[in-house]
Formats: C-alpha cells, sequence, structure tokens
C-alpha cells in the first residue's frame, strides 16, 4: 500500500497552520545576500504547543541547533504573516528549544498513542527554505537510542523526505497529530536524504517541555 494512500488534503488541513518556517539571524549572517540567499542563516522550521487545553498558543517547539546562536529570530506560518520570536528555554542536551511569539497560532495536538513501526506517517517543516510542505512516508523504528546525535535521545526513524531547513518541524500520524519533532538526516553525504531521517519522539518532547514548565 502507497503510504500517500493514508494521508492526503485532510492531514495537511489538520496540521500545517500549525507548522512555521523558523528564519534566524545568525553572526556573520546580517548583510543581505551573504550565506543564505535571504540574508538569514540557514533556515529551519518549528511547530506550535499548547501548554494547556486551548486551541492557540504562543509556544513553539523547534530545535535547538537552529536557534541557539541566532541574534534575531522570525517565525513564518504558511497562512499568516511573520512574527518576532524569543527563546524562552533551550536543552542541548535533547536538541530541543521552546520560543514564544506575540500573537497566538494554532496548537498541534499531541498523540497519546505509541507509535509502531510500518505506521504511515507524515513529515511537515520548511525544506530547503522553500516554505511549509509536506512529505509523507512510514516508521521505520521507534524507540531509537544510542544513535550519536544527542546525550538525551529517544528518537522515532522514518523513511519520509526531510531536508535541510525542516529541521524543528512536526511529524504527525494519519490523524494530524504531532508524535515527533523532526530532528536529523542520517547520512554520509551533506544534504542528501537516504531516506534515514529521525525525529525526537513526543514522549521525550513532553518530558522536556514539563521540566521547562516545572523549572
Amino acid at each position: 500500500m502507497d503510504a500517500r494512500s493514508d494521508h492526503g488534503p485532510q492531514t495537511w488541513e489538520t496540521a500545517h497552520a500549525s507548522v512555521v518556517s523558523v528564519l534566524p539571524t545568525w553572526p556573520g549572517y546580517e548583510k543581505p545576500g551573504f550565506g543564505a540567499p535571504s540574508g538569514v542563516a540557514p533556515e529551519g522550521s518549528g511547530v506550535v504547543i499548547g501548554l494547556d487545553a486551548r486551541d492557540e498558543s504562543r509556544w513553539i517547539l523547534t530545535a535547538a541547533h537552529v536557534v541557539n546562536r541566532a541574534t534575531e529570530i522570525v517565525i513564518k506560518p504558511s497562512d499568516r504573516l511573520s512574527q518576532p520570536a524569543k527563546v524562552v528555554w533551550l536543552d542541548e542536551d535533547s536538541d530541543v528549544a521552546l520560543l514564544e511569539v506575540r500573537e497566538a497560532l494554532p496548537a498541534l495536538t499531541l498523540a497519546k498513542q505509541s507509535t509502531l513501526s510500518g505506521e504511515h506517517v507524515c513529515a511537515l517543516g520548511n525544506p530547503f527554505g522553500l516554505g511549509v510542505s509536506m512529505s509523507c512516508g512510514v516508521i521505520a523504528g521507534p524507540n531509537r537510542q544510542g544513535i550519536g546525535l544527542n546525550r538525551i535521545e529517544d528518537f522515532i526513524q522514518t523513511d519520509a523526505a526531510i531536508n535541510p531547513g525542516s529541521s524543528g518541524g512536526a511529524l504527525v500520524n494519519a490523524k494530524g497529530q504531532l508524535i515527533g519533532m523532526i530532528a536529523a538526516i542520517f547520512t554520509k553525504d551533506a544534504d542528501i536524504d537516504a531516506g534515514v531521517n529521525f525525529a525526537v519522539s513526543v514522549d521525550l518532547l513532553i518530558d522536556r517541555v514539563q521540566r521547562f514548565q516545572t523549572r
């Protein structure tokens, strides 16, 4: 069965408004045209999550490596205006960061059920700075640890297409619920997606966010 048969317009409609492009400015990228085409540092992605039961939120999860050197951050939803964001918490051990924005955005529902190998999933992010896009695949393996990417690891491995710029984006199930945050491409050749990709599991994301809430 084609992975796309379990996903389509409904998955996109459910999830895309909660995924944003993250546009950081890093030292050395201040001049337009230097480095990235837009004059900012290489772009990333983020996913709006609710820290309470509300449908909208001002909190955005992203990968720590996307924003850990940023002097300024702007986020761009797919169908709303850009707005500034600030880092309120960053955990390099798990490569997770939390941003805050002024205007609330639709929050993505967190999946409560366990993920299974072979389950159909979709990755939403900002590949190559093209804007929020979606690709689909399957879970190759849940609960991957000992990969050597982060000190604290609980990854979901997937073959859904992930490329530079997607880091910090959402991995969702067929219902459009968040099951992971896009983290890394596993490849020996830079910028080439070999179909071995990793997302930080929603369980680890919840654990890290709860640490932020109770600090």
